[in-house]
């Protein structure tokens, strides 16, 4: 059985909620990523993605605060979190339902890693290959 720590990406890069929108969007595209758990104080706040940002951004376009935006303005509050010892079965499934692109991996409110999308595309293709 895979759980989710086995096929999440470790240690993710994170971003401080006071941080300007466009800084973490360039921080975003430099690094190739589409999900950041937004940690404060070591403490995860939320979760912002580049569709949260680029929506953001569309609906402030020409006002006098865009920007002045910051991650925690517009970050998702609600962290959907599980386990490491999670079966991965159970995390695609909780995703699906939620309609998510991404949940944390964390144990005691420490971040452990994010499982993605990306990262569920990585395994199925590896279990359609031995197959």
């Amino acid at each position: 059985m895979l759980t989710t720590e086995s096929v999440m990406t470790p240690n993710p890069i994170t971003i401080d909620g006071h941080t300007p929108l466009h800084q973490a969007y360039a921080m975003m595209v430099d690094g190739g990523l589409r999900h950041l758990p937004v940690v404060e104080n070591d403490k995860v706040t939320g979760v912002i993605s580049d569709r949260d940002i680029l929506l953001a951004q569309l609906a402030h376009a020409g006002l006098d605060d865009e920007h002045s935006l910051t991650v925690s303005d517009i970050s998702s509050l609600s962290v959907i979190h599980v386990a490491p010892q999670t079966p991965l079965a159970e995390t695609a499934a909780l995703m699906a339902e939620k309609q998510i692109g991404s949940v944390l991996v964390m144990e005691q409110n420490r971040l452990l890693g994010i499982f993605t999308m990306t990262d569920a595309c990585r395994v199925l293709a590896k279990q359609l290959e031995s197959a």
